[in-house]
């Protein structure tokens, strides 16, 4: 299953546009010829393998859903009540303290690092398409690229509001003055909503594991970023048509019997996964367990390396019921290799911040930091309970339907399950599902998009963060303000920076 991204060593060739431009990208042309490079289906399948699928790793240090300082499902995680880092050094008191500035650098990476990715995507789509190929593969290339386009503008669009967005013309010109404008937001979603439409239109539902382009975009990924994306824009019912797409017997998808069987190198593939970074020995490898994991830790593979650093808070962790076998990976109790026992009451260095998220299984091979294990974007139970969520926004009541839907995760966790009586109002059967996403999807980049859906985003920061410096318009997350300078007045920040 290791393939896709075998291909990253074509890389698409760019060069920055002049400052005006912000940090957008347009093509060389004189540095590739294109009447040489690409002129058929092999070379444009590398062409998008690198322009659509490069964003989309986790990769040592780099891809948006690396492990590291910098990955989105870290970045955002710090700033809400699962999350901190022991080391609290330089780079995290911005994330750990939501204290958002416009010269903070982790609040404005993925912008700055990224938003030229959305303009290589649509210079990719103008080259493949005069390319001499198979129609069909073309036509999944294009789809693909539409994909890769519409996911990374909903990323940025939901922590940083409408993005700039070059038109073509614009890209082909780059010694253009004009700078390429932020969208409003309703062009802004009309745009993710086309890009993600073209993908369905074309893609597979799904790919197996034992298929050669499994790790590629697919229908059912193109439908999770949609329903994400009606979540975010509080349309109930889009969200709940694009959720019942997904529980269709096409995409095969279902919950594994055992939650921690699911993040493991054995059931790479499994039903629940969505979509996941593939990793590999060669190509990409995620650090999750390095960045988890302190010296006193046992493990079985005596050569992976343990730096100490994540951890799920205390008061977070008190709110699981003592019963859920989630608590197998997220482990708040345990005998060291010194013959320790730690624990809150003695945490000595390792749990002093909280518990330990190991979340993922060992890799055998590792030989220090890396591992082989692909990391999961979205599964199943997100889907299920994003839908039961929306099902209650959108009837204004607990349904049956509702209740079943977060039953299948909560039940899947060894608790009882619970009837609609359990359910005084509306507002007590949404908490449920709010905490009970936080139960399953610690640390897979989900926790603050939630918050801010319930309007308790800044409340959270203030009251478990501790922070003094959150504010209500840090929601959004502020633009580089190298961005904001190199416009010269004609990018407006995001309000309150």
């Amino acid at each position: 299953m290791k393939r896709i991204f075998s291909i990253f060593s074509v890389v698409l060739a760019t060069v920055a546009m002049t400052p005006s431009c912000t940090n957008l990208e347009s093509e060389m042309y004189d540095v590739i010829n294109p009447g040489i490079f690409p002129v058929n289906g092999d070379d444009a399948n590398a062409l998008v393998t690198s322009a659509a699928y490069s964003p989309f790793r986790s990769n040592w240090y780099s891809g948006l859903w690396a492990s590291s300082y910098g990955g989105i499902h870290v970045t955002t995680d710090m700033t809400t009540d699962i999350g901190y880092c022991q080391w609290n050094d330089v780079e995290w008191p911005d994330l750990l303290q939501v204290n958002f500035t416009a010269n903070s650098t982790a609040p404005t990476a993925i912008y700055k690092n990224y938003i030229r990715d959305i303009s290589k995507m649509t210079l990719t789509m103008e080259r493949i398409a005069s390319i001499s190929m198979d129609e069909t593969l073309k036509n999944r290339l294009d789809a693909e690229l539409h994909c890769g386009r519409g996911w990374l503008a909903y990323i940025l669009y939901d922590l940083y509001g409408p993005i700039q967005v070059a038109s073509l013309d614009l890209l082909n010109n780059p010694l253009s003055d004009e700078v390429a404008p932020r969208l409003s937001q309703e062009d802004m979603v009309k745009f993710i909503e086309d890009d993600m439409n073209a993908a369905i239109a074309v893609l597979p539902a799904t790919y197996k594991v034992s298929d050669t382009n499994y790790g590629r975009f697919t229908k059912g990924l193109a439908y999770t970023v949609l329903m994400k994306l009606y979540m975010h824009e509080k349309n109930w019912a889009k969200a709940i048509e694009c959720g019942r797409e997904l529980m269709k017997p096409e995409y095969g998808y279902g919950l594994m019997n055992d939650y921690k069987e699911i993040f493991t190198l054995e059931n790479e593939g499994n039903k629940e996964t969505i979509w996941a970074c593939v990793c590999s020995r060669s190509v990409n490898q995620q650090l999750w367990l390095a960045h988890v994991l302190s010296s006193e830790c046992p493990t079985n593979n005596p050569n992976i390396q343990k730096w100490g650093g994540y951890r799920v808070p205390w008061e977070f962790y008190h709110t699981f019921d003592p019963a859920d076998k989630r608590l197998e990976v997220l482990v708040g109790d345990f005998v060291g290799t010194d013959g320790v026992r730690y624990n809150e009451q003695n945490p000595g260095s390792v749990l002093m911040s909280g518990a330990l998220p190991i979340k993922y299984g060992e890799d055998p091979d590792a030989t220090g930091a890396e591992s082989q294990i692909d990391w999961i974007v979205y599964r199943y139970a997100d889907v299920l309970t994003l839908m039961a969520e929306a099902l209650a926004r959108n009837e204004n009541a607990v349904t049956q339907e509702a209740v079943d839907l977060l039953n299948m995760v909560h039940t899947r966790a060894g608790l009882q399950a619970y009837a609609t009586s359990d359910f005084a109002s509306v507002d007590t059967f949404l908490d449920a599902v709010l905490l009970e996403r936080g139960h399953e999807l610690w640390f897979e980049g989900v926790r603050r998009s939630d918050l801010i859906r319930y309007g308790k985003y800044i409340e959270y920061a203030r009251l478990y963060k501790h922070s003094v410096t959150a504010q209500d318009y840090m929601n959004l997350m502020p633009l580089p303000q190298s961005v904001i300078d190199e416009s010269k007045g004609k990018i407006v920040q995001n309000p309150g920076y």
